[in-house]
C-alpha cells in the first residue's frame, strides 16, 4: 500500500507541510508551494469505488480543504464518477484500479488520476443519453465539474483517465 506525502517544490526551503518559524507563524511562502500528493489501489467493486471517494475527501481534509468546502465536494464527485467509471467499463478480473490524487497549492489545482486494466478509452467528448436511460451520464459530469479532463494509454497494460479541477479559494490560504 503506499502512503500519502508532501512534497514541497524544489527551492531553498525543504520543510515539512505546516513547518512553522521559529516564532509560531506558518510560512507564507511554503504554504503556497505546497505539492500534496495520493495514491492508492483499489478492489475493482462498487465498494472499492466507495472507499477511493471518501480516501481522497480524507486526504483533502488533511491538506486544508474541509469536506463541505466546495473543492472537496467536486472532487468528491468526480473520484466517484472516474472510479465508478473504471469497476463498470475498466475491470479485468484479478486487476484492482489505482487512484491517484495530486493537490498544488500555488496553482490551486486538484489533478485527480484513474487508473485501471483495460485499455479500451472513453470517448473523446460525453454524449448525453437518452432521458430514460438509467445510465451514461458520469462523463458528462466530469466534463462540467473539471477544467479539464482526458484519458491515456498506460504502460504496460490499460488506461489513466485524469480530470483537473482548480480551487477556488481556501480557508487556509
Amino acid at each position: 500500500m503506499l502512503k500519502a506525502v508532501t512534497v514541497p517544490e524544489d527551492g531553498p526551503e525543504r520543510e515539512p507541510d505546516g513547518a512553522l518559524l521559529a516564532d509560531g507563524r506558518k510560512t507564507e511562502a511554503l504554504q503556497s508551494t505546497q505539492r500534496h500528493f495520493f495514491s492508492r489501489q483499489f478492489f475493482s467493486t462498487s465498494c472499492g469505488a466507495q472507499l477511493a471517494r471518501l480516501a481522497a475527501v480524507r486526504h483533502l481534509d488533511q491538506w486544508g480543504l474541509p469536506p463541505a468546502s466546495e473543492a472537496s465536494c467536486t472532487v468528491a464527485l468526480v473520484v466517484a464518477e472516474l472510479a465508478a467509471n473504471a469497476v463498470r467499463h475498466g475491470r479485468v478480473r484479478g486487476r484492482n484500479f489505482l487512484l491517484s490524487v495530486t493537490y498544488e497549492r500555488g496553482a490551486r489545482r486538484i489533478r485527480i488520476e484513474v487508473s485501471d486494466a483495460c485499455p479500451e478509452l472513453p470517448p473523446v467528448g460525453p454524449s448525453m443519453p437518452a432521458d430514460d436511460e438509467e445510465s451514461g451520464r458520469g462523463l458528462v459530469l466530469v466534463d462540467v465539474l473539471a477544467a479539464r479532463w482526458g484519458a491515456v494509454p498506460r504502460t504496460p497494460l490499460g488506461k489513466t483517465v485524469w480530470a483537473e479541477c482548480i480551487v477556488e479559494s481556501t480557508a487556509v490560504d
